[in-house]
């Protein structure tokens, strides 16, 4: 059974996170992440991973656009063909990939607007990496996120580092860098919602905003 393995990481202010795996992931400038089996790889909610070279029109011309996103193409891309089923057994469909979330308190990995990964927050990469070697490794991506305080290009900037840090974490314990996929959101998705913590910069609402300061780890592979 193939299982995946999501691993969230709070972190003490942006983030960003590290990970992800297949050989073939950009092969002709797809616009959708591609394992080792030439499949799309999608996350626990069922979304595909997109590359850098998605657009819509990209998306139109893939073919995986109209399976990952055809809400967003024209109809008659999408327009669904009639299929005549085969003679004989049909074959078992593959299996879909089943996940396990770990929440850990992101002030674990990073001092507080710092980038330098703690002896705390390496010990908890080492389950990451542990779980990763228990299995048929073929992807890890990781997602940073930063709570709305400082400006965009700065807390993009953090969350990059330190998803850096995590990725270059993860390589010297063994896991091949390019199965390693990086990405940051800086501010752009909080957890908390727009009115749960008003008010300037202050320990109160630092704590409270503690939910979008994040680190998002997918572990995905066969068992």
């Amino acid at each position: 059974m193939k299982s995946k393995i999501i691993t969230t990481l709070l972190a003490s202010i942006g983030l960003f996170a590290a990970a992800g795996s297949v050989q073939a992931q950009t092969a002709n400038d797809r616009v959708y992440v591609i394992d080792q089996r030439g499949e799309v790889v999608v996350s626990g909610t069922g979304l595909c991973w997109r590359t850098g070279f998605w657009t819509p029109a990209a998306a139109a011309k893939d073919p995986a656009g109209c399976k990952c996103d055809k809400d967003l193409l024209p109809k008659e891309v999408c327009e669904p063909a009639v299929a005549k089923a085969a003679p004989g057994a049909a074959a078992p469909p593959a299996s879909k990939p089943s996940a396990d979330k770990i929440t850990v308190a992101a002030d674990a990995l990073f001092d507080f607007d710092k980038a330098t990964l703690r002896p705390e927050g390496k010990a908890k990469l080492d389950e990451v990496v542990a779980k990763s070697k228990a299995i048929n490794l073929e992807l890890i991506t990781a997602t940073g996120h930063t709570d709305r305080f400082g400006s965009d290009a700065y807390n993009q900037k953090l969350s990059e580092k330190r998803a850096a840090a995590v990725k270059t974490y993860l390589v010297s314990k063994g896991i091949a860098a390019n199965l390693v996929i990086t990405a940051g959101k800086g501010k752009t998705q909080p957890v908390t919602k727009p009115d749960q913590c008003p008010g300037p910069k202050s320990k109160k609402t630092i704590a409270c905003l503690q939910p979008d300061r994040r680190v998002d780890i997918e572990v995905i592979g066969n068992k």
